[in-house]
């Protein structure tokens, strides 16, 4: 299964795959309609913004239009695995990094560490296994409902995208050029975590300046 990502209004993204609404006593129904779809996006905006309330700058707002720009990237799965792990190594290294990407990844010593509780990673918008950041500048991360109703954690496109750039500062030290170059092909199979790591590092530092300059969420889609 592939793993993507994506920036843009979130009607434009649940028109798209359909938008689950659950009704009592019956099966929940797929919604492809904007007319519907986007009602239902503002009023979960709001009432998320009244939750986090002055834990953010300003009230949560962005263009919630079909008209919205929007973009896409695959940093697909071992790419994305690849860049957590790249991220927990860089703050505990003491622990020996692997060469190769673990099937068994999430059970990673260091990423463990970079998750307890009470730790304080400089890397939680990259660690923290969020699904959806959101365009407003705050520093932590959050678990919440999305719009159709599932759990997710929830973190902010700008401080995601400062995480990634404070990660290529202390570990590759690579110009906007070769990041670029990093992500124009998918890494073999075999290919070291290194180049797994590369690779889905420069779909998700592409997409979180999208996400950024436009002012709009940037979600994992799987």
């Amino acid at each position: 299964m592939a793993l993507d990502v994506y920036v843009g209004s979130l009607t434009r993204y649940y028109a798209n795959v359909g938008y689950r609404i659950a009704h009592a006593d019956a099966p929940a129904d797929s919604v492809k309609d904007p007319a519907r779809i986007t009602p239902a996006i503002l009023a979960w905006r709001t009432a998320l913004s009244e939750r986090l309330g002055d834990n953010i700058p300003a009230p949560l707002d962005w263009e919630e239009t079909l008209a919205a720009p929007h973009f896409t990237g695959r940093p697909g799965w071992d790419g994305l695995a690849a860049l957590v792990l790249w991220a927990a190594y860089a703050e505990h290294p003491a622990l020996r990094r692997p060469d190769m990407l673990r099937e068994e990844w999430e059970n990673d010593p260091a990423l463990a560490r970079s998750n307890a509780e009470g730790f304080r990673s400089r890397y939680s918008h990259i660690l923290r296994h969020a699904e959806l950041w959101l365009p407003s500048s705050f520093q932590f991360t959050f678990d919440g409902e999305d719009v159709s109703g599932r759990r997710i954690v929830m973190g902010s496109v700008a401080t995601l995208g400062r995480q990634l750039a404070d990660l290529n500062g202390v570990t590759w030290k690579a110009g906007d050029g070769a990041v670029a170059a990093w992500g124009r092909k998918p890494p073999r199979d075999d290919a070291p975590l290194e180049l797994r790591a590369r690779y889905g590092f420069a779909a998700m530092t592409r997409a979180a300046q999208q996400a950024v300059d436009h002012r709009l969420p940037m979600k994992i889609d799987y």
